[in-house]
């Protein structure tokens, strides 16, 4: 298979989640990095692109010229910058005939992922959105086993995202993350909510097999002089009667990124944590905890085929994120732009994205307002 030729639009010098993009681009040597616009800053760009061994000629200072200059030349976008740039890549990428990648949240609002979804349509290319932690492949066993039933019938869904690193206005003092995470301007309607409580929300919804119908939700600025939200608390109502909780915040000083998911049925439970991520808890009223092992006995097909190194050896956040790299080489090996749920090349795509952010807008609507329960 020919490599997926792909720029990159934003990830400068400095910027965390470009060099993760790049490092799990990488990994199976399915894709190849050829130009960027890595920077609003041009000399900040070109050292960039100088650093990563690219042509000069194939650093652009903004998406425009890097869209003109790169047809026929690249096959895929990946949209790394702060969110209120990441529906204007997207589109403006898909009308130009090439496919996109790009970090969450989709774009700024549930409008702007609405228009994203129009232009994937439209343009027939594929449109894949990095939830990193369905790329797991315990969470593909979990996902796995509660789709078979043998939990039975679902009750119960419990997740939890905490962070501390927004504890202190480290905004006001200039750091970058920061700075654009709380910014209305550049982030968009949410801080915490559509930072990590998308992450939340998606995985509850995608192991479960379960749509959050209801919410009634808490969303809570801590820190003085904030200008979005920083922690929240949601209780959730499922399509099939199950009631469940989602607690996203990054004001609980000292935690560092603790996802951690719960779900319970009518014969048992699982328990994982995204810090032991190598390990998936079963749990039963009437015979001793199970722990699933990454690369150890018991895993199906799906989940050892997301697995890339021996049992014994951790596999982390680098090789989930890859993971959703090579199901989208593998679907455009295959001649395809999209991929079921279920199918072994499976990706999120924009369908996760409005959704997520389709809860976004409700949450903070519902926390407004006064009403008990929002439908979603």
């Amino acid at each position: 298979m020919n490599k997926i030729r792909y720029g990159m639009v934003g990830g400068a010098e400095g910027a965390f989640i470009g060099a993760v993009h790049r490092a799990a681009a990488a990994l199976d040597g399915q894709f190849e990095l050829v130009c960027g616009a890595f920077s609003q800053d041009p000399a900040k760009g070109r050292r960039t692109a100088a650093a990563l061994g690219l042509d000069p000629a194939r650093a652009y200072d903004d998406l425009g010229a890097l869209l003109a200059g790169e047809k026929g030349r690249m096959d895929a976008l990946v949209i790394v910058t702060p969110n209120h740039l990441h529906a204007l890549a997207a589109i403006a990428a898909l009308k130009a005939g090439f496919h996109v990648i790009s970090d969450k949240p989709a774009a700024m609002d549930r409008a702007e992922a609405d228009s994203i979804a129009v232009a994937v349509k439209e343009s027939g290319k594929l449109y894949a959105l990095t939830y990193t932690y369905a790329g797991y492949p315990l969470v593909e066993e979990a996902r796995r086993r509660v789709a078979r039933g043998e939990f039975g019938a679902i009750r119960r869904i419990d997740v939890m995202y905490p962070q501390g690193w927004l504890s202190a206005p480290i905004e006001q003092d200039g750091q970058k993350q920061a700075a654009w995470r709380t910014d209305p301007a550049r982030a968009g309607i949410s801080c915490c909510l559509a930072d990590i409580g998308v992450h939340a929300f998606q995985l509850a919804e995608h192991i479960s097999g379960q749509r959050v119908t209801e919410i009634s939700a808490d969303v809570s600025t801590h820190v003085p002089g904030r200008r979005l939200d920083d922690d929240s608390s949601v209780l959730l109502r499922f399509a099939n009667g199950a009631r469940g909780t989602l607690t996203a915040s990054q004001i609980c000083a000292g935690e560092e990124n603790g996802l951690s998911i719960r779900i319970y049925g009518e014969k048992g439970g699982l328990v994982w944590t995204q810090t032991e991520p190598d390990s998936l808890i079963l749990k039963w009223p009437d015979r001793p905890m199970e722990t699933l092992r990454m690369g150890g006995p018991g895993l199906s097909p799906e989940a050892l085929a997301r697995c890339r190194v021996p049992a014994g050896h951790p596999g982390g956040y680098i090789e989930a994120f890859a993971n959703h790299y090579r199901a989208v080489a593998g679907t455009l090996a295959a001649g395809r732009v999209t991929s079921p749920l279920g199918d072994p090349l499976w990706f999120p795509g924009i369908a996760e994205g409005v959704r997520s952010l389709a809860f976004v807008e409700t949450a903070l609507a519902n926390s407004r307002g006064a009403e008990k329960w929002s439908s979603l």
